[in-house]
């Protein structure tokens, strides 16, 4: 293994405790020193420990997996886009100026992505900027805001501000709709969270998005683009067949693959495999969505058992993309 260690750009974190945020919001029961519930309302959402908010605990398994540096971004139930622009804008300081302090033990080696309020633009732009001014690494935002997707003008803006910034932007998908089909098996977690992915790239692309921000942006969409790589083709071919309807970008689909960037929680060499054809061996990094049991443990996992990469296209993936992607 290269001795500079991977970057692990997709984690999450959750504080120990945070003010009352109102009626309906979420809430920790702690149960124990190293065990809590996340509640919303009076709903169990999901138990998770103390690896969420201990820096020791972070760190000794960064150790055992090789990982030099994790980004340590928010858990998307936080995000508080149901809420008035003001109001969220508060959650968005108490979580942000908590991730500091749980990251502030592991020095370089844990940076923050804060959260904004991303349904009121003038407010997520000044939080960005109080935040990275802060210590705040980037943003992770969702992928959506109740129907607003990513060509949102209001999102845009935020974009734009963003690349102009010089701020990278992780997008994580969220709010996956619910059906009594989706409801077995955590389908919500296992088609949904593909498919809102995959979705939020159409809407990069189709919504000329890319065409408006300029290619300073630099996005990174989680769980491996979703399904996105996969049927590329498929997006290709309806823009050509169906321009009525589908050709809105500049350019072809296939002409926007350079824009963004994807982390590697794909779990399989085949599937590793489509994304690095696809979007480009430069285009992927290692995420791992720790600490969460959906996860990839020993991070980077995927990439040592890919047996088509080179020894430099494991660097890339390992440490090269992201600290680009970090501007470290």
């Amino acid at each position: 293994m290269d001795p500079r260690g991977t970057v692990d750009v997709h984690t999450h974190y959750v504080p120990r405790g945070w003010p009352d945020l109102g009626e309906g919001q979420p809430w920790l029961r702690v149960d124990s020193e190293r065990d809590a519930m996340i509640l919303v309302g009076d709903s169990e959402f999901r138990r998770i420990q103390s690896d969420c908010w201990d820096a020791g605990v972070r760190l000794a398994d960064m150790d055992a997996d090789g990982v030099a540096r994790q980004v340590v971004s928010p858990t998307p139930v936080f995000f508080s886009y149901d809420l008035p622009g003001a109001q969220a804008a508060s959650v968005c300081r108490i979580f942000n100026d908590l991730a500091l302090e749980i990251c502030e033990p592991g020095g370089d080696r844990l940076l923050p992505f804060a959260q904004v309020p991303l349904q009121d633009p003038d407010l997520a732009c000044a939080e960005l900027d109080r935040a990275v001014a802060a210590g705040h690494h980037g943003v992770e935002i969702g992928n959506h805001v109740g129907d607003r997707d990513l060509d949102d003008g209001g999102v845009v803006t935020f974009l734009q501000h963003a690349a102009d910034a010089g701020v990278p932007v992780f997008v994580h998908p969220w709010d996956m709709a619910s059906s009594p089909r989706l409801e077995r098996w955590m389908a919500r977690w296992l088609a949904g969270m593909p498919a809102e992915t995959h979705l939020s790239v159409l809407a990069m692309i189709l919504g000329g998005v890319f065409d408006k921000v300029p290619d300073t942006l630099r996005i990174c969409f989680a769980h491996g683009g979703g399904s996105f790589p996969f049927w590329l083709g498929r997006f290709e071919n309806a823009w050509h067949r169906r321009p009525d309807l589908i050709a809105t970008s500049a350019e072809p689909p296939s002409s926007y693959v350079n824009r963004f960037s994807v982390d590697s929680v794909v779990f399989d060499p085949r599937a590793l495999r489509t994304l690095v054809d696809t979007l480009g061996v430069e285009q992927v990094m290692v995420g791992s969505d720790y600490p969460y049991p959906l996860g990839e443990r020993p991070v980077g996992k995927v990439v040592d058992d890919a047996d088509f990469l080179s020894d430099a296209d494991r660097a890339a993936l390992r440490f090269g993309n992201a600290e680009r992607f970090l501007g470290l």
